[in-house]
């Protein structure tokens, strides 16, 4: 990515918003674009002024992070504005849900709705500020606390009939998008597949999946 990361703080207390906006202002390659009071007024901006990341609260009026999330990843709002790079922007940013919040519900809701990270609102402002840079390049940003929670929920479970496909072409060298393209779904959804076998199989990387899953028989000839 070319130029600084384009920020949008999404939580409905003033006092938090403005303590990340100074926080993240610091950082010479992160520039805070915009900051939204509720879900949808964050789905607006988030389109409006092109943000690379979102950092997003969970519990807000109007429209919960969810529920916000969900409307990004899917580009529900409406055609993305120019960005300051001066070409138009036509992927949705990454969110990375911000939260005191860390039950398995409440994880497990974000990942499904599409979410690049989770992380709680006590990071440590070296981890956050790395957390953004992370999300701004497709990496998943995860607490660790939330990733144990993660494993622990689906510990133990077969992969679905979906992650099997996902990981079968992740096998033959595909992309995530390009895995969308061939599944007829969102990038945003192949990574929810992916993060999702990734703890049914007890790793963390893409070559790592498709080995063990070869292993335990779910890609026989892949």
């Amino acid at each position: 990515m070319s130029g600084p990361v384009r920020v949008l703080v999404v939580d409905d207390h003033p006092v938090v918003r403005s303590g990340l906006v100074g926080m993240l202002s610091a950082e010479d390659d992160l520039v805070v674009v915009g900051e939204a009071g509720d879900g949808e007024q964050g789905v607006a901006l988030a389109a409006e002024l092109a943000s690379d990341v979102v950092l997003m609260d969970l519990r807000m009026p109007l429209l919960d992070g969810v529920g916000a999330t969900s409307a990004i990843v899917a580009g529900d709002g409406g055609t993305r504005a120019a960005g300051a790079r001066g070409a138009a922007r036509t992927s949705a940013p990454r969110v990375v849900v911000l939260t005191t919040y860390e039950t398995d519900a409440d994880i497990l809701r974000a990942v499904e709705a599409g979410a690049t990270g989770y992380l709680l609102k006590d990071t440590p402002r070296e981890e956050l500020v790395a957390g953004v840079r992370a999300a701004a390049r497709g990496q998943t940003v995860l607490a660790p606390s939330v990733a144990t929670r993660l494993v622990t929920s689906v510990r133990g479970e077969r992969l679905t009939g979906r992650e099997v496909e996902v990981l079968r072409l992740v096998a033959r060298g595909l992309s995530n998008a390009a895995v969308g393209r061939e599944l007829f779904i969102a990038e945003a959804t192949v990574k929810t597949h992916l993060l999702r076998a990734f703890a049914k199989l007890g790793v963390d990387d893409r070559t790592a999946a498709v080995t063990v899953a070869m292993e335990r028989g779910y890609l026989p000839g892949a």
